[in-house]
């Protein structure tokens, strides 16, 4: 709980108390000074008129004739009087307490009144005296001196002095009148001052209450507006508040989620900065990237960022500039942007770098280079070999009718080879760019398989090859596939693995399952492919022996078309070899 000094009602009640307190000071001492004024004005117009009326009675009647009763009838209780002649000297005296006759001799020889017999008017004075009741007591006393005429001569003075005991208790009620109307009004203050602070604190409360829920994010909370003043208005500015927050947030939100959208479903990596290069925010692909990077740096540092990226951010950061650049990394082909970010001040805060992964797009322009040049390459043999054989032709330049003849058979193998070539390439085309249609049915794999290999027997016999086929599946085991299709990639492999084995050398077709999959293995025990040039058997136009390439009239084109209708059956292929023993294509299918 807020302790009350600390709060709003405790800060109103003192701010109150203290300007009541300070009012009610200053008006006691006023009042009191007044009041003290105030009795002695009245007390020495008393005594004036007392002794006034005294002293008209010694001047117009005989001073031997005047009884002392007439004048004690005067005189009250708390007053004294003395009279004294020219000599100053006391003539008649009505005191009846103590140190009588000291404070008579100490009036008479004050000098403030030794003008008193010269003079027809009253003086006043106040004196330090004995005390009436405590001889060793000093009391303060309001004396007045009257002077006595007889035929316009001043022949004497009444004194008279009152006893300060009753003025003292005339102070001393007033003043407890005021103390009491000052606590009085003190009490009042608290109990109005803390009604006043309530009403006003209360709905402060409430609104210091809806602060906090606002802070927690429970917008729908509203304060009640009862009341028509200042703080009513400042409730409803509240709920609308609320409501105007509520309304932003949810802005926000929409917002924040669509970037978030945005940067997830992005392909290009994107990457955010603060402005001590530490990294603030990445979406996905950027998180692969950044993986990727750490790993290739093989722990060398703890920063996944390369030092050619950090370069291009310092150079932003300081020169606040846009940069892009083309950049290769850990072989890797990317195209970096980094573009500063500012605040609301203008100055930098950041930035933000979106990178594009070009390798594969690299990949396949050098991929279309190399088809470009090994299309025009493979084309301009045959095409120069017709040219030249026609021009022979058209010129007669043959002899008999045995030369015209091998000339022609030569132009109809190269058309042949050039049109196969093409279709090929159509086929390649197809497949590459998904337009693959595939018929398929349930087929007997052993069945398949076994009639396919058997198509190649007199082939294998007339290069003296030994071509066999195994198996281990059942008969009635049955494969959804394109049995044309599969028969393409068979017929490629076996008349490639027949070719490049010489004589006396064997090929073997196997069919097994493994796991979900039907294992067709081609093997043979050629001259083997070179361990650098595995990689590469599946591209286009490639051909591990460039030697052999026209001799035994291949296009370079048979097992990239194979792999293409492997895949569209949802298997894999790939080929084991060893220089000098041989080489394995196994490629799975589904069951």
């Amino acid at each position: 709980m807020i302790k009350i000094w600390r709060s709003i009602v405790g800060k109103l009640w003192i701010t109150i108390l203290l300007l009541v307190s300070f009012v009610l000071f200053v008006f006691t001492v006023l009042m009191l000074e007044f009041l003290e004024d105030y009795h002695r004005e009245q007390a020495e117009k008393s005594l004036s008129q007392t002794a006034s009326t005294i002293a008209s009675i010694v001047d117009n009647y005989d001073l031997e004739q005047l009884t002392d009763e007439i004048i004690e009838e005067m005189l009250t209780e708390d007053t004294n009087a003395f009279l004294a002649s020219n000599e100053r000297k006391v003539v008649s005296s009505f005191q009846t307490a103590t140190n009588e006759e000291v404070i008579q001799n100490s009036i008479i020889k004050n000098k403030a009144f030794d003008k008193i017999y010269e003079s027809d008017k009253p003086i006043i004075d106040e004196m330090i005296l004995p005390s009436q009741t405590d001889e060793e007591k000093m009391e303060t006393y309001v004396v007045l001196s009257y002077p006595l005429k007889s035929d316009d001569e001043v022949h004497g003075a009444i004194f008279i002095y009152q006893n300060p005991k009753a003025l003292h208790e005339t102070s001393q009620e007033t003043t407890k009148i005021v103390f009491l109307s000052a606590f009085i009004a003190f009490v009042l203050t608290t109990f109005f001052a803390f009604f006043l602070s309530s009403r006003i604190t209360w709905p402060l409360r409430k609104m210091r209450e809806h602060a906090f829920e606002l802070a927690k994010g429970r917008f729908d909370e509203t304060l009640p507006t009862t009341q028509n003043d200042e703080i009513g208005q400042l409730a409803v500015a509240f709920n609308q508040m609320g409501r105007q927050l509520k309304h932003h947030l949810e802005v926000i939100n929409q917002e924040k989620e669509q970037l978030a959208s945005v940067l997830t479903s992005m392909t290009d990596s994107v990457i955010t900065f603060n402005r001590d290069r530490t990294i603030l925010l990445s979406n996905p692909p950027a998180d692969k990237l950044l993986q990727k990077w750490f790993i290739g740096k093989k722990g060398q540092n703890d920063s996944p960022i390369p030092k050619e990226i950090f370069e291009m951010l310092d150079h932003v950061l300081n020169f606040e500039d846009k940069l892009e650049e083309d950049l290769e990394i850990g072989g890797s082909y990317y195209r970096i942007t980094i573009s500063p970010l500012k605040n609301s001040e203008l100055s930098i805060r950041g930035a933000i770098a979106v990178i594009r992964d070009m390798t594969e797009q690299s990949r396949l322009e050098k991929l279309r280079s190399d088809f470009i040049a090994n299309v025009s390459h493979e084309l301009r043999t045959p095409i120069a070999m017709l040219q030249g054989y026609s021009e022979a032709l058209l010129d007669d330049v043959v002899s008999n009718e045995e030369e015209r003849s091998e000339m022609t058979r030569i132009i109809y193998d190269e058309s042949q080879r050039m049109g196969r070539l093409v279709n090929d390439l159509l086929d390649l085309a197809r497949m590459e760019s998904g337009y693959t249609n595939l018929f398929k049915d349930e087929v007997p794999i052993v069945h398949a398989i076994e009639r396919i290999t058997q198509k190649f027997t007199q082939v294998a016999k007339e290069r003296k090859v030994h071509l066999q086929f195994k198996t281990e599946l059942s008969e009635d085991v049955q494969i959804s596939m394109d049995e044309d299709r599969i028969e393409q990639v068979l017929t490629n492999l076996i008349d490639n693995a027949i070719r490049h084995t010489s004589e006396q050398g064997s090929v073997t077709v196997s069919l097994t399952q493994e796991l979900s999959y039907a294992k067709i293995q081609v093997s043979d025990t050629g001259e083997g492919i070179p361990q650098d040039d595995l990689p590469y058997v599946f591209e286009r136009f490639y051909k591990a022996d460039k030697a052999r390439t026209r001799s035994k009239g291949g296009t370079g084109l048979g097992l990239a078309i194979a792999k293409n209708i492997v895949e569209a059956h949802k298997g894999n292929i790939h080929v084991d070899s060893i220089v000098g023993e041989g080489t394995t294509f196994t490629f799975f299918l589904p069951l």
